[in-house]
């Protein structure tokens, strides 16, 4: 399963982490792989690719400062309010307008995190220092279709006292866009005070919230705004600064959110006729509250048409099927000869669980898992009518189950690329896809992943050490002749690696277009901490602690975890992933699909733990495309992004006439229109527009 090099055959496998020797939770040392390990028909010494081992904890902001109002609206006139009063279109751009008080402003990167993830175009006003400029084009569109403020006064300490980043002149401006334009204002973190304008809230009490979670819940008016979320879902609030209130009597306000009898998110409409939106605690992007809450906010300030959109995503990748790979056993000791391969019944068993994952779990009712495979592993010919079984149980199995499962291209022997010849290249691409041909496996040949992500310039300078990190060289270091013969064979998609800096797109969801060779499209997955080598909990708990345990290679938690905390872990930093609308897959590997119980498998107990998670929350479904399909989406999130100066985010909404003018010379996504072949998603419609075109527009309440 390893590809010959000057004569002998060299395992790799790229690391995230520092090394493999694995010391075990009572302080023993486990075998080292040999990276110059001969195999024919034996275990691959790999090593261990890295996931994060929790999300990051935030510190919890402060109060903000109380003061009384309300504003005394300006009377000045100036240029701003000259072009309001002359705008009559009722058109709006489809882009926000983020205003914070300065580049510090812990609200920032929570707005910022919550419209790039949907790619949603936005201006940033610094007002602290920046004065706030037109809000309108020269033909009277107005430039923002909301407007998003960090908190509701913008205020900071000036020579004693607190004064706000917006002047009265500037306040007075906005205050008039919105009610012209019919725009909708969001304050991310909002006080009781009545300052600048006043919100209806009545206190009530206020403090912080640690790191274990207060549930809130949607009120019957609030559950329209989240209604991608489950009416009846506690939303965990968590390292926050809460202030729990209640709506003044005889006020123009409505609870969205509570927290037991207290609110905290309301809807209220000014004297003016304005709608805003608020929410009386901290937020931060790394806080579960953030992908539950954000995007509804976004979209309830935009009336649901935006430029963007956002959907969720569960894509898994089992690699190294048909092949044996090195084996950590819960004593401690690795064993790499023959190490472990998956059984017959391991592989019916998959096709099992996964039947019953998809029962169990509705929203991932479509789910297939993609297997990554290697077709030297491939052991004798199958009779594909499946009328008896002959040989190798795995290669029987397999073909006989092909249909449940999508086969990805992982080459023909599992060799690290970094140096192989334009042949060597070209044998190792097309020999796997000829060689699962034969078994009836369907892989596409647009997509190719490479054993490690090798080729793709992250690697040791030694080629035969298999135990130290590699190093990033970027993707100028790539191996040119794995790219050519990928290109030539008509490949589209690579997979890379987000735990690779140089892997990692500028952009959300987006890919990299290798700058060695354009055509191929760099698309990156998600690492976990499932461990390669292990099969079972027992396994999986001491490699986990020998890195993340007190006394591991890399510690973080205070005791050894045991497996249940485990996958709680991983199933947490998946949901994340799932949550912000990620696209790329998992990455597994084919160990981890051992049946160690009866329908029991660590794949599945990762999967149903993070599925489990996020139906508890969401009644939207799960989107599993194909690996074509995922690369192409990928694809079309890379132009949006790179159009979103002049094509996404100079789209216009004609209000009067209730279209929306998309600009685009390439894919850009919209949402709130309906364009030939567009997704409904929940009670989005989802539009991918690839030419300039007007279209109906289906607004929000």
């Amino acid at each position: 399963m390893k590809f010959r090099v000057s004569g002998r055959r060299v395992p790799m496998r790229l690391v995230l982490a520092v090394a493999v020797t694995l010391a075990a939770a009572g302080g023993g040392v486990a075998a080292q792989a040999d990276p110059g390990t001969t195999h024919d028909g034996h275990g691959h010494a790999h090593s261990v690719l890295r996931g994060q081992p929790a999300l990051p904890v935030p510190a919890v902001p402060g109060k903000l400062p109380i003061k009384s109002g309300p504003l005394k609206a300006s009377t000045q006139k100036d240029q701003r309010q000259e072009a309001l009063n002359l705008a009559a279109t009722g058109k709006v751009a489809l882009r926000s307008l983020v205003i914070a008080v300065d580049s510090q402003d812990f609200g920032l990167p929570t707005w910022k995190s919550t419209l790039d993830s949907m790619g949603a175009p936005y201006d940033v006003l610094l007002a602290r220092d920046a004065p706030l400029g037109a809000l309108t084009r020269p033909d009277g569109t107005g430039r923002y279709n909301s407007v998003l403020l960090t908190n509701n006064a913008l205020l900071y300490q000036q020579n004693g006292s607190y004064v706000s980043a917006l002047d009265a002149a500037e306040w007075t401006a906005l205050w008039d866009y919105e009610r012209l334009f019919g725009v909708r204002q969001v304050s991310l973190y909002t006080s009781y005070g009545t300052y600048p304008e006043d919100y209806c809230l009545n206190p009530v009490s206020e403090g912080g919230i640690g790191s274990t979670p207060v549930n809130t819940s949607l009120t019957a008016a609030g559950a329209p705004i989240f209604d991608y979320l489950k009416a009846g879902a506690a939303i965990p609030i968590s390292l926050s600064y809460v202030y729990r209130t209640a709506v003044r009597a005889g006020c123009a306000a409505t609870p969205v959110l509570t927290m037991g009898p207290d609110v905290v998110g309301v809807t209220t409409t000014s004297t003016d006729g304005r709608e805003r939106l608020a929410l009386t605690f901290t937020s931060n992007q790394y806080l579960m509250q953030t992908p539950l809450l954000g995007y509804g906010l976004v979209r309830w300030a935009s009336r649901g048409v935006f430029a963007g959109e956002q959907r969720h995503w569960l894509n898994v990748d089992v690699d190294d099927w048909f092949i044996n790979t090195d084996h950590l056993y819960a004593d401690g000791h690795l064993e790499q000869d023959p190490g472990f391969r998956m059984s017959g019944s391991d592989a019916v068993s998959a096709k099992n669980q996964q039947a019953s994952f998809r029962s169990a779990y509705p929203l991932a009712s479509g789910f297939k898992l993609n297997v990554p495979f290697n077709g030297e592993g491939i052991q004798g010919t199958v009779n594909l009518l499946c009328l008896i079984q002959l040989g190798d149980a795995l290669t029987y199995q397999t073909a006989c189950n092909r249909n449940e499962f999508r086969w990805v291209n992982h080459t023909l022997t599992h060799p690290k690329m970094n140096t192989t010849t334009y042949q060597q290249s070209y044998d190792e691409i097309r020999g796997n896809l000829t060689r699962g041909q034969q078994l009836g496996l369907s892989a596409p040949a647009t997509v190719l992943k490479t054993p490690e992500y090798s080729g793709l310039g992250v690697y040791h300078p030694d080629p035969n050490n298999d135990i130290d990190p590699p190093t990033d060289f970027g993707l100028g270091a790539s191996n040119v002749n794995m790219l050519a013969a990928a290109k030539a064979l008509g490949v589209k998609y690579l997979h890379g690696n987000m735990s690779f800096n140089s892997h990692k797109p500028g952009c959300f969801n987006c890919g990299i277009y290798h700058p060695l060779e354009p055509s191929l499209l760099i698309v990156p997955d998600w690492p976990t901490n499932i461990a390669y080598h292990t099969t079972t909990p027992a396994e999986e708990t001491l490699f986990y602690n020998s890195y993340y345990g007190p006394n591991g290679k890399f510690p973080y938690w205070p005791v050894d975890q045991t497996y249940d905390q485990i996958v709680g872990h991983e199933s947490d930093i998946a949901l994340q992933h799932i949550m912000t609308g990620s696209a790329y897959s998992h990455t597994l590997h084919q160990g981890n699909l051992r049946q160690y119980a009866s329908g029991k498998s660590l794949t599945f107990d990762w999967l149903r733990a993070t599925v489990g998670k996020y139906s508890h929350y969401y009644n939207v479904p799960l989107r599993n495309p194909d690996w074509t399909a995922l690369g192409g989406y990928v694809a079309d999130r890379t132009a949006h992004f790179a159009g979103q100066g002049n094509s996404a985010g100079d789209a216009v909404w004609d209000k009067a006439a209730n279209t929306v003018t998309v600009p685009a010379a390439g894919p850009v996504f919209v949402t709130g229109v309906k364009a030939a072949g567009f997704d409904q998603y929940g009670t989005d419609p989802i539009s991918r527009v690839t030419a300039p075109a007007t279209l109906t527009a289906y607004p929000k309440n």
